[in-house]
């Protein structure tokens, strides 16, 4: 009798852990709780036990395995980033929301000189590999965008040109 009691224990025990969701991190880190809603760039979740809700950004996620239905969710590819000339790779994201769950590494910036002979809109995009460039040497896959400004006319030099200059912070797995 003690034999089927502990096995009816154990049967229900493995039942209730099989109904947690599992959220797998890129990081190789795996979170076990219920995931209440699915947003654009976000995921909403309770840890197990816990009342609490949680935001994690789709980014630092590879996949969730729904407990109920046992479902596979694939949710990011990871973005793997091995030095400077993976630069194109580099996601610059606009709100921390989406940062959530990623580890944040060193500030970057990029800029055009005082005195270039650049259009707006190419001095802009010069600016922005630049930052891009700066973040995939520290191996960042990632960069939360913190200033984008850009000076034209006298304002920016006394030549007239233009100067863009772009700082944000990067962030990695």
């Amino acid at each position: 009798m003690k034999k089927f009691l502990f096995l009816a224990v154990l049967f229900v025990t493995a039942l209730a852990s099989a109904q947690v969701d599992k959220i797998y991190k890129h990081s190789g880190e795996t979170v076990e709780g219920k995931v209440l809603r699915v947003e654009e760039y976000t995921i909403v979740f309770v840890y197990d036990g816990e009342e609490a809700e949680n935001t994690i950004g789709k980014y630092a996620i590879q996949k969730v395995v729904y407990g109920k239905s046992g479902r596979v969710e694939d949710v990011t590819d990871k973005i793997v980033v091995s030095g400077e000339d993976d630069w194109e790779k580099v996601v610059i994201l606009e709100d921390k929301a989406y940062i959530a769950g990623l580890k944040k590494g060193e500030e970057v910036r990029g800029k055009t000189g005082l005195i270039n002979y650049h259009t707006g809109n190419t001095g802009d995009k010069k600016a922005e590999k630049k930052l891009k460039m700066a973040a995939a040497k520290e191996g960042c896959p990632f960069i939360l965008m913190t200033a984008d400004k850009a000076t034209v006319g006298a304002s920016s030099n006394g030549l007239g040109g233009s100067q863009a200059i772009k700082k944000g912070i990067g962030y990695k797995y």
